[in-house]
């Protein structure tokens, strides 16, 4: 699994894919970050958060899109397939990689509330529960984005797809707000991967927000394991 670690982080910095994420998501967070905090002379974090993670639905299928379809049109897959390596190890090391360019810019972009920390009060404790949940969301997605890319062609189809996919959460989640009949919308939060952060944004520590996202991060990463096999064994 370390192998095939290296090897993806090795390769979001040696071609332009992982520039491309990295600049594009700082100056969507830098712009974000001016209109919801600078711009609007408040120290509340939350709001910032909150519409980053919106921007995620564009940013993260960025950083997903190559991690198995790219494999199949450098006719790398086989390689891969015929290693003496689990397809377990194989997706995990991928997914870690992922995840880990993605939580480091996270955590980096942070570092803008150090302004806001000189000349106004950060709460810290809702800080630090705005950036846990963005993390736990984004593991979310990036387990989506993975699995949308183990069964596509090519890089751009499984961008577009894991855009769709990610849309289609997120209307869930605005789609529950309108709903009165209890069951229905009971079931819409439920799917939805965009509800469930809320009570970290308040600074409260939700273990079955916790479960919830690992859990949908630990089923979309089992879905691209047995997609996987599937293909090695044919």
């Amino acid at each position: 699994m370390l192998a095939i670690y290296k090897r993806e982080m090795r390769s979001y910095f040696t071609t332009p894919l992982g520039y491309v994420f990295l600049s594009i998501f700082l100056a969507v967070s830098a712009a974000v970050f001016c209109f919801t905090t600078l711009f609007a002379m408040s120290s509340e974090v939350t709001t910032y958060f909150s519409t980053m993670m919106q921007c995620y639905v564009v940013l993260l299928p960025l950083l997903t899109m190559k991690l198995f379809s790219e494999e199949k049109k450098q006719k790398t897959e086989q390689l891969l397939l015929t290693a003496p390596v689990s397809t377990f190890s194989i997706v995990l090391g991928k997914f870690l990689a992922a995840y880990t360019v993605f939580a480091s810019v996270t955590a980096f972009s942070t570092l803008y509330f150090l302004i806001v920390g000189v000349y106004g009060h950060v709460k810290v404790p809702i800080l630090f529960g705005n950036l846990i949940a963005v993390l736990l969301v984004g593991l979310a997605l990036i387990a989506v984005g993975i699995f949308i890319s183990s069964i596509t062609e090519n890089q751009l189809s499984a961008a577009v797809a894991t855009m769709a996919l990610l849309f289609l959460l997120m209307f869930i989640s605005l789609a529950c707000q309108y709903i009165s009949f209890y069951p229905v919308r009971f079931v819409l939060e439920s799917l939805s991967l965009f509800y469930r952060f809320q009570y970290f944004t308040q600074g409260i520590f939700d273990f079955a927000g916790l479960f919830y996202y690992i859990s949908v991060a630990a089923l979309f990463l089992f879905l691209t394991v047995r997609v996987f096999d599937r293909r090695r064994w044919k």
